[in-house]
């Protein structure tokens, strides 16, 4: 389950990548609930997550070209240097109390940027790290550690609150906390990145950038499974996602809590990815990793219906564990098959297109929820995009396009 470790540059890059998740979740949760609470608006949820996912698909294929042709270290440090700035301009801005919502907004897209060009940068380093044999494994414990950042992330959120309540600090304060938090972790990832020894040759090819995308994308489009799998991606996150984003409504409106409970929902679909993860990272390379894929999404279509349905938190709670393990078995399952079809040569541009596709459905399914409930009810939505996700699944099961054999 755990081979990948044994990798001496893995564990280094493993640990600062978990450390800055856990800081990116926090930030990430305390964010949406202020929001929450200076629109309460399901729009301006779903506007922040399209914001700060809108240059993924905008600047990712240019960063994939990068990850080819530059140094990835180099350009995973100016990312983290980035993001860490933002943190601390959002935490000054919430600690001296003149915080508007298009600040936030506006920090999130920057943030974003840099996420675009460091994250192809970032998914085409872990192959160097580990041999092809356990690239599977290494796939699936980074996004363990992604997850388990996404139950700490909350549970530090709502420490920090709880705590800020008994020493009579306001929410803003706490919040600006959790913002300070995030930018102090950064500078784990980055010494991190600093200590690895892996090194990486970028091509000396002198074509053309614009050439260089090209071949790219045309060698996706030359491999069936490839575009199949990326279109599975891009489906997921646009119709599934929509579930973490209106869980601060749905916490106020639906449970009827605060902070704590969405705290809490929000580390019980944490926990689910975690066990997912744990599954996939045991199973490593396995058959009809593809024919697993479309069932699980089945699943989990089915499983987000069932919690817009839900109005009793304990089984809520159960259902999200349950929509974080499937949701994580698609993830860990298609990102591994692309990883393993792309040669490295490719593999910057490969998966800047596969992040395009699959972090770019993030943004525009918010966006395009958010905007559905001022219309109607958010759980009304949330059981319309589960209906799809399952419609999406039987299609790929009957027609495949190579997903299914995959």
């Amino acid at each position: 389950m755990f081979a990948a470790f044994t990798y001496r540059d893995f564990r280094v890059q493993w640990m600062g990548a978990c450390t800055s998740s856990i800081g990116t979740w926090t930030q990430s949760t305390a964010q949406n609930w202020m929001i929450k609470d200076l629109t309460n608006s399901p729009f301006y949820l779903g506007l922040d997550a399209f914001l700060q996912q809108l240059p993924i698909m905008l600047f990712t294929l240019i960063g994939g070209v990068l990850a080819d042709r530059r140094d990835r270290r180099r350009t995973l440090l100016t990312s983290q240097y980035i993001q860490m700035s933002t943190a601390m301009a959002l935490a000054l801005l919430v600690f001296l109390d003149v915080v508007q919502v298009w600040q936030v907004l506006a920090l999130s897209f920057c943030t974003g940027v840099a996420q675009a060009f460091g994250g192809p940068a970032y998914q085409s380093l872990i192959p160097s790290l580990v041999d092809k044999k356990d690239l599977p494994n290494a796939i699936a414990l980074n996004s363990i550690q992604f997850n388990i950042a996404r139950v700490i992330g909350p549970t530090v959120f709502a420490v920090t609150i709880t705590l800020g309540a008994l020493w009579g600090f306001g929410d803003p304060q706490s919040m600006a906390l959790c913002f300070v938090l995030n930018a102090l972790s950064f500078l784990v990832v980055i010494y991190a990145l600093i200590s690895l020894r892996v090194k990486h040759i970028p091509s000396t090819a002198s074509t053309r950038m614009l050439d260089e995308l090209k071949s790219g994308i045309a060698y996706v489009r030359g491999h069936g499974n490839l575009v199949g799998l990326i279109v599975l991606a891009a489906t997921t996150t646009f119709l599934g996602f929509s579930v973490l984003t209106f869980l601060p409504i749905l916490a106020d409106r639906v449970f009827y809590g605060s902070a704590s409970t969405y705290s809490l929902l929000m580390i019980c679909s944490g926990a689910g990815s975690v066990c997912g993860a744990l599954v996939v990272a045991w199973l490593g390379k396995f058959p009809r990793m593809g024919l697993t894929s479309l069932v699980t999404q089945a699943l989990y279509g089915i499983l987000i219906i069932a919690f817009a349905l839900s109005s009793w938190m304990w089984l809520s709670c159960v259902l999200l564990f349950l929509i974080g393990a499937s949701l994580m078995v698609v993830f860990s399952s298609v990102t591994s098959l692309i990883q393993l079809i792309a040669p490295n040569e490719m593999r910057g541009r490969v998966m800047s297109i596969y992040m395009v596709a699959f972090r770019g459905g993030m943004p525009l399914g918010s966006l395009a929820s958010g905007y559905l409930a001022t219309f109607i009810s958010p759980s009304l939505v949330i059981g319309i995009n589960g209906t799809l996700l399952v419609l999406v699944a039987a299609y790929f099961l009957v027609r495949s396009h190579g997903v299914r054999e995959a």
